[in-house]
């Protein structure tokens, strides 16, 4: 959606200007890259790595706490994080002594530890499931739960939300079309099937078509964040968590909730701040500080499900859930770490206010100027959106994006040593970001938006960021 606030000939003019400087910048990254295009497709070694703004992306040379710096030289203010995978800050001393520790004493042994009883038992601590199995990834925590919900219920569909994201989930790549149709989602590659035979989609905070999709009584589970994060931050309506409770127990539908991303919300993601009471639950990313890892957990109830079907012993390997490498040793001793010492109240106690900070900054510049924006926010996650209203569900969402507007405020960013998330505008608060980072992002945003207007920009009274 081009905004008509915006002068786009000027827009133009200001993201060629500024991906000019970002090449001119970063010559050892370039060098790097283009040496890449012999080996790795795309010259990345990830393809996502594509999306980042500028021709190219920056190749990192270390990080620590909030930060991290360049093969070029220059040193950033991260509020990307990962994307959630280093949502703790890079490499908190307790988790790396944690990991140097467990290197030291093997990696894997397709066995348990005694670090995967703590983490299960703290994972049934926050949560309030009772029991828990381990992955290397969400997604593969994601996967493997609706599989179990399929085979305990004997049910065929998974229903997801209009514009979700789960990670690489077959199921979850599904969208509806102008006409209310299940369609492949945009960009899905090699899908193996149609999506309407594996998933029904509704709109977010719609509960008459989550009604309505769950009466026949065929769907398995509901896999759902608590508050959509992936397409920017959408909240429930009032009542919305307490109604897909209601209406999943009505019809005998398991929900899953994903706290990947929204574990933002505090030590127990929103399930713990809002006091939810899902069947099964999936997380992974900040839980491991950086090291692959995901998890699930079930409800008593479920557990005894899975009893009654009872998984045969003999063939409990080659049933698609699990893997050689899962729960690991060296992952199950960052978990814990990470749980231990770094996802605690304490932090989320420290962490929040900065967010509501870097909040209340922007929205002080949006009024300044009086645009048509608007800043959402989820714990330590905050996100800005070109539009002047709250999006409601995913459409709502899409609509709104400025693909050049949003490219030009990343890279303005990036140029000044401010490393903000790919795919959307959004920031995440570590235990090591500072007031002074916070200040200092709200300066380049205000001067990013006099360019926009066609003001000069202030000059900095805050250097950028130091190097490591």
């Amino acid at each position: 959606m081009a905004h008509a606030t915006i002068d786009r000939a000027r827009l133009k003019a200001l993201l060629d200007r500024e991906e000019a400087m970002f090449v001119a910048n970063h010559p050892r990254s370039l060098e790097l890259y283009n040496k890449a295009q012999e080996c790795m497709l795309g010259g990345v070694p990830m393809h996502w790595m594509k999306r980042w703004e500028g021709r190219f992306p920056v190749y990192v040379k270390s990080g620590s706490g909030g930060r991290f710096e360049d093969v070029d030289g220059h040193s950033y203010i991260d509020f990307c994080l990962g994307d959630t995978g280093s949502m703790i800050g890079h490499s908190p001393p307790a988790v790396v002594d944690a990991i140097e520790k467990q290197m030291r004493n093997g990696l894997t042994f397709m066995l348990p530890s005694e670090d995967s009883l703590w983490v299960a038992n703290d994972m049934k601590r926050r949560f309030g499931l009772q029991y828990w199995q381990f992955t290397l990834s969400a997604s593969d925590a994601n996967r493997f739960a609706i599989r179990l919900a399929r085979y305990v219920t004997g049910r065929k569909y998974v229903l997801v939300f209009n514009w979700c994201y789960h990670g690489s989930v077959d199921e979850s790549f599904a969208t509806l079309d102008e006409k209310g149709k299940v369609q492949h989602r945009v960009g899905q590659v090699g899908p193996p099937v149609h999506p309407s035979h594996t998933t029904k989609v509704v709109e977010w905070n719609d509960v008459a078509a989550l009604e309505a999709a769950l009466a026949p009584g065929d769907v398995a589970c509901v896999l759902a964040e608590p508050a959509m994060t992936n397409i920017g931050i959408i909240l429930p309506a009032p009542g919305y968590l307490d109604k897909l409770r209601e209406l999943t127990e009505k019809t005998g539908t398991l929900l899953i909730i994903d706290e990947t991303h929204t574990m933002s919300a505090g030590p127990g993601g929103m399930t713990g701040e809002e006091g939810l009471k899902p069947d099964m639950l999936t997380v992974g990313k900040a839980i491991g500080g950086g090291i692959p890892c995901g998890a699930y957990g079930f409800s008593s109830r479920v557990g005894e499900m899975m009893r009654q079907k009872a998984i045969p012993r003999d063939t409990c390997d080659t049933g698609g859930v699990g893997g050689t490498l899962a729960a690991n040793v060296l992952s199950m001793a960052t978990m814990r770490a990470t749980l231990e010492h770094i996802l605690t109240p304490k932090n989320y106690a420290r962490n929040i206010p900065l967010a509501i900070k870097f909040q209340e900054d922007v929205e002080r510049v949006m009024a300044e100027f009086k645009l048509p924006w608007i800043i959402k926010r989820l714990g330590c996650r905050v996100e800005y959106w070109m539009r002047p209203t709250s999006p409601v569900n995913g459409t709502e969402a899409v609509l709104s994006i400025d693909t050049d507007l949003d490219r030009f405020m990343h890279i303005y960013a990036l140029n000044r040593g401010i490393l903000m998330t790919p795919f959307h505008n959004m920031a995440l608060i570590a235990p090591d970001t500072t007031v002074e980072d916070i200040d200092y992002h709200t300066l380049i945003f205000r001067n990013s938006v006099l360019e926009l207007l066609g003001q000069k920009p202030e000059a900095l009274p805050i250097k950028k960021p130091a190097k490591l």
